[in-house]
């Protein structure tokens, strides 16, 4: 297994040394755009059985699957196919396929026509549960996140609360196959590509394959260990920050022959900003580089670009 180049950061000092823990993961962010955090406090079994009820979900017959594609919300909720989603700038598409959950709203919600219903699996006993269980809890954790984050940008703590509280966040349950010979030339389980989001939580990076490409150009592994959860800066995020905290491109490869007819399961919580939330550059690393852009309007720009829209 390839050593990863980030060390994990514990969340055992975010109660104890608050600052410390807010220097030490920005540290990591502002060098990479990813950290891994330790003991995070969402409860393992709460993973287990998410994971597990996408993994029921995922062997059921292909047709069975394509019938809980929302009709719409451009993929933002239920099932989207393998095959399906393609990289920003790329032609192939990557070997995935994926389930979508995001917030619930009430009836009425002011954010009703840009945040659809999510979609009823009744196919897995209890799979909708264990969706929205883990979407609360990494929810939960990403706004803690966003306390350390704005400490070490010198901002209030509170800055992200308001801004994240009603936002347009998912949790995508990932499947991507055995790696067969019968793959498309060229095709990866994930083509290089920045995440459009705030911050995306990684469940699922123990086993080898994510890269990120660092400030020199080259791919560095990031695999964590056990436990773990591997957080990166998303679009949104670094237009904000002027770039300080970067967006760095990353991918998924293929497993070594060895490990080719092993699937990989993975769970990346993307955290968006509510949709109403206007992006504007701060002041702060240079020469502001960013007009102003509603979240929304940011989030349509690049479904498009992406392939889902």
């Amino acid at each position: 297994m390839p050593n990863s180049v980030i060390q994990p950061v514990s969340m055992k000092s975010y109660d104890s040394d608050f600052a410390g823990f807010a220097r030490e993961l920005g540290f990591w962010f502002e060098k990479f755009g990813f950290a891994i955090v330790a003991d995070h406090g969402v409860d393992q079994n709460v993973i287990d059985k998410a994971l597990q009820k996408a993994k029921e979900f995922f062997a059921l017959p292909v047709e069975v699957k394509k019938s809980y594609k929302s009709p719409v919300g451009a993929g933002q909720r239920g099932y989207t196919a393998f095959g399906v989603e393609t990289a920003k700038d790329h032609t192939i598409a990557d070997l995935k396929e994926f389930w979508h959950h995001g917030r619930n709203l009430p009836e009425g919600h002011r954010f009703g026509a840009v945040m659809p219903p999510n979609v009823p699996m009744p196919d897995v006993a209890g799979f909708d549960a264990s969706q929205q269980a883990m979407f609360e809890d990494f929810d939960h954790l990403g706004k803690r996140i966003l306390q350390a984050i704005a400490t070490y940008l010198e901002l209030p703590r509170d800055y992200f609360d308001a801004k994240v509280a009603e936002g347009n966040s998912i949790l995508r349950t990932l499947h991507y196959p055995a790696v067969g010979p019968e793959a498309t030339p060229g095709a990866i389980r994930a083509g290089a590509h920045g995440d459009i989001n705030v911050i995306t939580l990684l469940l699922g990076a123990e086993e080898p394959g994510l890269q990120l490409l660092d400030k020199a150009g080259q791919w560095q592994a990031v695999t964590a260990p056990e436990g773990c959860v591997v957080i990166n800066i998303g679009d949104m995020l670094s237009r904000l920050t002027n770039d300080r905290l970067p967006s760095t491109i990353h991918r998924v490869i293929n497993p070594e022959p060895e490990r080719a007819r092993f699937a990989r399961y993975s769970a990346p919580f993307f955290l968006h900003f509510s949709p109403d939330v206007l992006i504007e550059t701060l002041p702060m690393n240079g020469p502001v580089k960013y007009e102003p852009i509603n979240a929304q309007d940011f989030l349509e720009q690049r479904l498009r670009e992406i392939k889902l829209a």
